[in-house]
């Protein structure tokens, strides 16, 4: 459960790659070649990737002669910074309309779950929520939503496999007004025929919601697999072509050793991580804390 489990246990196999590899930097001031090197080696394993490694790399160099500090405290500022630098955290509170959540992301990242998850957790804020069964291309995403919202006592508006997806997006944000709902969360289809087709309905919804309301919608969450490690950096810039992305939730951490490709992200394209996913059950979402997070990386 997300209350029980640690960061440290989180990021149990992302640190394994890190396990004592870090004792070469004791006491040095300073990163001479080989040391740079075996460091280099190190946030490559974890799927920090090429650029951003290199960002770290220069980045602690300079915060060497500047602050006069040791190798290891100087690495740790600088990931803390690349997170911070853009972070922020989601913040919905009750108003006058309901807020409409996007939520994006391939088949397989865990979207539907984490829209079970997302709704618990504002549920437990006070916040009244009503769900819409986007992903009219599976069956079987409109029956996990449908048994997702009966878990968390919501409603949940849905019609046939291969109704027109837009089309279920706009009757639930007519019911969440007429139910003063406080927020309406959508989940979208993840694979159409091919990757234009997805695209396009996801700029079809965002056309047809504006309609409704023309602030909506009000976030875009995507949900990346962390075990994909590189490839969510093309996610995230095909998704953010089509739909300006506000939020990320990063899902599977606990079970892969590519945590670091959560600073890739944030080093090119300054998302924020809103949360990360730390199990299967409705209460493992865990808001995302940039300073928890790196110290969690370095745990023994």
């Amino acid at each position: 459960m997300a209350l029980f489990k640690t960061i440290k246990d989180v990021l149990s196999k992302t640190r394994a790659v890190f396990k004592g590899s870090f004792s070469f930097l004791t006491g040095k001031t300073t990163l001479d070649e080989e040391t740079t090197e075996k460091l280099e080696t190190l946030l490559l394993k974890a799927d920090f990737g090429i650029n951003t490694t290199e960002l770290i790399l220069s980045q602690t160099q300079k915060r060497l002669k500047k602050d006069k500090i040791e190798v290891l405290p100087a690495l740790k500022l600088e990931l803390t910074h690349i997170l911070n630098e853009h972070q922020k955290n989601l913040k919905l509170t009750k108003g006058d309309k309901p807020k409409l959540i996007l939520m994006i992301g391939v088949n397989g990242a865990g979207k539907t779950t984490t829209i079970g998850k997302l709704t618990y957790f504002l549920k437990a804020q006070g916040l009244s929520v009503l769900l819409a069964a986007g992903d009219t291309f599976r069956a079987a995403a409109i029956s996990q939503l449908n048994i997702l919202a009966e878990r968390n006592k919501v409603t949940c508006v849905s019609q046939n496999q291969g109704s027109d997806s837009a089309s279920v997006i706009f009757d639930a944000l007519q019911s969440g007004y007429s139910r003063n709902a406080d927020v309406v969360i959508a989940d979208t289809a993840g694979r159409l025929q091919n990757k234009q087709d997805l695209l396009e309905e996801l700029k079809k919804i965002v056309r047809v919601m504006k309609k409704l309301d023309e602030t909506a919608p009000h976030e875009v969450i995507l949900v990346l697999d962390a075990s994909i490690g590189q490839n969510a950096l093309l996610q995230v810039k095909e998704f953010n072509q089509a739909i300006p992305i506000t939020g990320l939730v990063i899902s599977k951490l606990d079970g892969t050793a590519k945590g670091g490709v959560i600073f890739a992200i944030a080093a090119e394209y300054k998302i924020p991580v809103y949360f990360i996913g730390t199990g299967e059950g409705l209460d493992d979402l865990r808001p995302f804390d940039s300073e928890e997070f790196v110290e969690g990386l370095f745990a023994e």
